[in-house]
């Protein structure tokens, strides 16, 4: 049986209006072209130079998306075989030689990963707790100045080392801007 195949497309930077392929998968849901343009406009549109990681890449659309503005290299994490041949497809495609494609799960890559990013993106499947078995892992895995994206179900609790920034809701979607404590940059 053939999979089929979706599309969304990129809204900014040099690969801007540019479509990317993403397949029909349990859990996965791109992050929709006006929560990205929400996203982008708090991260001030350019991520020149900066270091992104984006844990449950599914559709690969925010970390491709971050590569098209600027940002000096994207780790982009997936465990479904099937989303990641996907995303390989995409980088191809884009001739995004700044992806680092990992297929992997997000929980082992922090385990093993000690890299510090600038950004962090994560859209992990609703409905199965993702911020309490990942906020306790993410503060060794940011800059100092450095800023977490987070999709979720509901609104996320408050956790010790992080300040919420921002947050606002599209739907059944809630998203989240988040910097560790005591970090003024926005």
């Amino acid at each position: 049986m053939k999979t089929k195949k979706n599309q969304v497309k990129i809204s900014g930077g040099f690969w801007k209006r540019k479509n990317i392929s993403f397949i029909d998968a349990p859990g996965l849901r791109p992050t929709s072209g006006r929560v990205r343009e929400t996203l982008f406009n708090w991260l001030d549109q350019d991520l020149t130079g900066k270091v992104c990681l984006d844990l449950f890449s599914g559709s690969g659309a925010i970390g491709f998306e971050s590569l098209s503005r600027g940002a000096l290299g994207c780790i982009m994490v997936e465990k479904s075989p099937q989303v990641f041949k996907t995303i390989q497809e995409n980088k191809k495609l884009l001739q995004a030689d700044k992806a680092d494609l990992q297929l992997n799960d997000a929980l082992i890559f922090l385990q093993k990963n000690n890299t510090k990013f600038d950004i962090i993106f994560c859209d992990p499947p609703f409905n199965e707790n993702w911020a309490d078995k990942l906020f306790p892992k993410l503060a060794n895995h940011l800059k100092k100045d450095g800023l977490i994206y987070f999709e979720s179900e509901a609104i996320i609790k408050e956790y010790n080392e992080f300040d919420i920034l921002r947050k606002r809701r599209a739907g059944k979607v809630f998203y989240h801007l988040i910097s560790l404590k005591n970090n003024d940059s926005i």
